[in-house]
């Protein structure tokens, strides 16, 4: 019997943030899957190695946890003012789909330089020397995304002394800016606060009435009290992840917010649905031993916050949940806000697993409804190999 020979596409392994993927640009994809639909989610889904019953991801360039599951497709921007549109895609692992409900702040780190480098910007707006700014269009939720991107000598500098909790090695610092964060096109009229409050009493079966606050900015997220469910907000992987009734009533709470916040119709969406809404639960500042043996002190931070992504505690924070942290830190009166000791605030550092993370957001109250105008935040990202990848070439 003849078996189709693999084929090759040109592709890059970057870092940006805490999380990696595989990024490509638009025109090198198979015809077939340079647009929309079942032959583009196949072949990401074997460039990863998804779906695995093993759960490894052995035979794909995936690592078998949701910050390295992941795939990126770029090409220069259609929109007016813009350099690069980014499309990000969240691959399942053990299961066949891809989520292309949300975004990756992690990886929004590595867009900017991936774009240089790949003559998707301007060379006329990239300096010899200096910062390098890169008008980013983040196609899966229609916002647009500033990246500074350090340049020495014409080229991406990707070395540096910037450290991040949660990569081991230092990098040059990205800087990027989340310019008017909330989803317009989720939830109950494209509201930050869908349901028009700060705080909302969601009942979850099996779990109990919990005070939840449900925010689209950055991505859909809801927010709960650590307190509320039995835990400290100083816990790491381990505790949750090693716990299946703990998991378990995470995703309750997770498909009932979707319902509420009018994310899914019904709650049998959600399993389809597994890149959004996140869960993070909160609690006020307290010590503990991050997950490299690094002290946490309570005066380091304004509080803790954990977080949950594709069904599983994060080893940090993804980029997009810590723009929801820092947005609904800035807004008087919600969980976060409360945790952070319930002021006014535009910045808020919160401890994570892997240590601590600042985060800046300017957020307004304007006709009696909430906006907010940016979020800032650093992370650094790095090239890890450039070259093909490769797959059958009858998998998509």
């Amino acid at each position: 019997m003849a078996h189709a020979p693999q084929i090759k596409i040109p592709a890059t392994y970057m870092r940006g943030g805490t999380s990696k993927g595989v990024f490509f640009s638009l025109q090198d994809l198979p015809e077939s899957a340079q647009v929309p639909g079942p032959a583009r989610d196949a072949l990401l889904l074997r460039v990863i190695g998804s779906p695995d019953p093993y759960e490894k991801q052995i035979d794909g360039m995936g690592a078998a946890t949701s910050s390295t599951s992941k795939t990126v497709i770029l090409s220069k921007s259609i929109k007016a003012d813009h350099d690069v549109d980014y499309l990000f895609g969240q691959v399942s692992i053990d299961k066949p789909f891809v989520d292309w409900s949300g975004n990756c702040g992690n990886l929004s780190a590595a867009v900017g330089s991936f774009a240089v480098s790949s003559g998707l910007v301007d060379p006329a707006r990239v300096p010899d020397n200096g910062v390098a700014v890169v008008r980013i269009w983040q196609a899966n939720i229609g916002k647009t995304i500033i990246a500074h991107v350090p340049i020495t000598q014409g080229a991406v500098q990707e070395t540096g002394d910037f450290e991040l909790d949660g990569v081991t090695f230092p990098a040059a610092e990205v800087q990027l800016e989340f310019i008017s964060p909330a989803a317009e096109e989720e939830g109950a009229g494209g509201s930050m606060f869908p349901t028009g409050n700060l705080v909302d009493e969601l009942h979850v079966p099996g779990v109990g009435t919990l005070q939840v606050t449900m925010i689209n900015a950055g991505i859909p997220t809801i927010f709960v009290n650590a307190e509320d469910i039995g835990y400290t907000g100083r816990e790491l992987q381990g505790e949750i992840n090693g716990d299946p009734k703990a998991l378990a009533m995470f995703e309750t709470i997770r498909a009932h917010g979707a319902l509420r916040m009018g994310l899914i119709a019904n709650l049998d969406e959600a399993a389809k649905r597994q890149h959004t809404p996140k869960v993070a639960f909160v609690a006020r500042p307290g010590d503990y031993l991050s997950s490299s043996g690094k002290p946490v002190a309570a005066g380091d931070v304004d509080l803790l916050v954990r977080a949950l992504s594709m069904g599983k505690l994060h080893h940090a924070m993804m980029g997009t949940a810590a723009v929801a942290i820092g947005t609904a830190a800035a807004i008087t009166g919600t969980l976060v806000n409360l945790a952070a000791g319930g002021i006014e605030r535009n910045a808020v550092r919160f401890g994570h697993p892997s240590g601590t993370l600042r985060v800046g957001a300017e957020a307004n109250l304007v006709d009696g409804e909430w906006t907010v105008t940016k979020a800032i935040m650093s992370r650094s990202a790095r090239v890890l190999m450039e070259g093909w990848v490769r797959v059958p070439g009858d998998s998509f």
